[in-house]
């Protein structure tokens, strides 16, 4: 079957690589998705195992139009009862890019007819319509003359993952925050420090990683658990196997926030983790921290947007590489942030940067290297 994951941009090879290593097959990249082959196994994993994909869509169809007409006609000769019992409950999710309709949202009302006639026509009943909490979701994407038609078997996104009880103001999506930990190169023998943690997500996420933790493990449930096929006993496997791999090395993983009130919501979702022993959370301001070894990794999500005035964020931001350059000589540090002139203000040439989005945000992740001593000397170290 072809399987099509979603992400955010900038993150699509990340995913690509996550995939790879749960046996996907025929990988390739598009803009903000990852289409791959596999069978019903893989696509329980990559629901259940996936950090960095919003959704995991299954293709049932895919052919080309030339008139309105023609996609009516193309959907009632799908069968239908493959994917959608007669009284299960269905909504269509669309996103159109084509000349052949004057309105984005048609197209939709196309799908749910064809759909409703293909039942009536063959048992005198349909299923209902239900955009709120719909059995099945049919996603449709046209983009020209071509028509892709999947279910999308994930159900409530995945980035909701489930830990998440109490949240701060513009709290960072889960998906981005283990796209921005995998991107950064961090690994589990060096020390993690968000400074600004707000509800804990980085922090959580990176000990999610390190004890291999599956991030759908405080799901509820999935999209696929209501098709037609569903094979429970195969996911129990799979449940069972994951679990196998879980283990608690020693880490040091931590998140600080000078504000109580969110350290207090951060704390209460490292306990819906199950992560206690494993994340510590504090209130401290990031200019009085310092170092705790020779290196590590800060990793870190400031204030952006709306959130401040120019005037505060500039400070905020010298504030922040001051503090880098003094407290954490040895260390790596990864901000995201959408504003540029602030980064400016942060005084360090960044190692690497890349171009992500938070919500409609168009961001840059950039990494800096703090080196011990002068810049010269560690550069001139390493070239011998």
């Amino acid at each position: 079957m072809i399987l099509i994951a979603r992400t955010l941009y900038g993150l699509e090879e990340v995913l690509a690589g996550e995939l790879r290593e749960i046996g996907a097959e025929e990988i390739r990249t598009a803009n903000r998705a990852v289409i791959f082959k596999g069978n019903k196994r893989l696509l329980y994993r990559a629901n259940y195992l996936s950090r960095t994909a919003l959704a995991v869509l299954m293709q049932i169809s895919e052919f080309s139009i030339k008139t309105k007409d023609d996609l009516y006609r193309n959907c009632m000769g799908i069968d239908w009862d493959r994917f959608l019992k007669q009284d299960q409950t269905f909504a269509v999710s669309s996103v159109v890019n084509s000349r052949i309709f004057s309105h984005s949202g048609y197209p939709a009302l196309v799908v749910k007819d064809a759909v409703a006639d293909w039942f009536r026509k063959k048992s005198g009943k349909r299923p209902s319509v239900d955009t709120s909490d719909p059995h099945v979701i049919i996603n449709l994407h046209i983009s020209g003359s071509l028509v892709n038609i999947s279910l999308d078997s994930s159900g409530a996104p995945l980035y909701k993952r489930g830990y998440r009880r109490a949240s701060t103001q513009a709290p960072l999506n889960e998906v981005l925050a283990a796209g921005i930990i995998k991107l950064s190169g961090w690994d589990p023998s060096s020390d993690f420090l968000d400074p600004m943690c707000g509800s804990g997500t980085l922090p959580v996420e990176a000990a999610l990683m390190a004890c291999s933790i599956p991030p759908g493990k405080f799901r509820d449930s999935f999209g696929f658990m209501k098709w037609p096929g569903y094979d429970p006993g195969l996911f129990e496997e799979i449940l069972k196997e994951s679990e196998k791999k879980v283990s608690l090395p020693k880490m040091n993983i931590s998140g600080s926030d000078i504000s109580g009130e969110a350290v207090k919501k951060a704390q209460i979702n490292v306990r819906t983790a199950g992560l206690e022993e494993v994340v510590r959370i504090r209130k401290a301001d990031f200019r009085e921290l310092k170092a705790e070894g020779d290196s590590g990794f800060i990793v870190m999500n400031p204030p952006y947007g709306e959130r401040l005035k120019p005037e505060a964020l500039n400070e905020l931001y010298s504030m922040i590489g001051s503090a880098l350059k003094h407290n954490f000589p040895g260390y790596k540090a990864w901000i995201i942030s959408s504003d540029k002139e602030a980064m400016k203000q942060i005084g360090l040439k960044p190692a690497k940067k890349f171009k992500v989005y938070n919500g409609p945000l168009e961001c840059v992740l950039a990494g800096y290297n703090m080196y011990q001593g002068s810049r010269r000397k560690e550069e001139v170290k390493s070239k011998k």
